[in-house]
């Protein structure tokens, strides 16, 4: 389970190496800046989650909803 910044950063870094793009190649795939790929990667907490979510996508992450809650996606 991933519970903090950092843990969501080094799966988005773990994902990127495996698919063997660089941290700017990943940032150009998302339309955002370098930097932006690299504080995200290190964990820092105050990352946009929309973009923080487009680069784990572009990285092959998949999120996945397991709390068994309805309606989450209807929100």
């Amino acid at each position: 389970m991933i519970t903090t910044a950092k843990e969501f950063g080094q799966l988005v870094a773990t994902a990127r190496k495996a698919l063997g793009i660089t941290q700017r190649e990943l940032a150009l795939a998302v339309n955002v800046g370098e930097r932006f790929i690299v504080e995200l990667e290190a964990g820092k907490p105050t990352a946009q989650l929309g973009k923080a979510l487009a680069a784990a996508r572009a990285a092959g992450v998949r999120l996945e909803d397991v709390s068994g809650l309805t309606g989450a996606r209807d929100a």
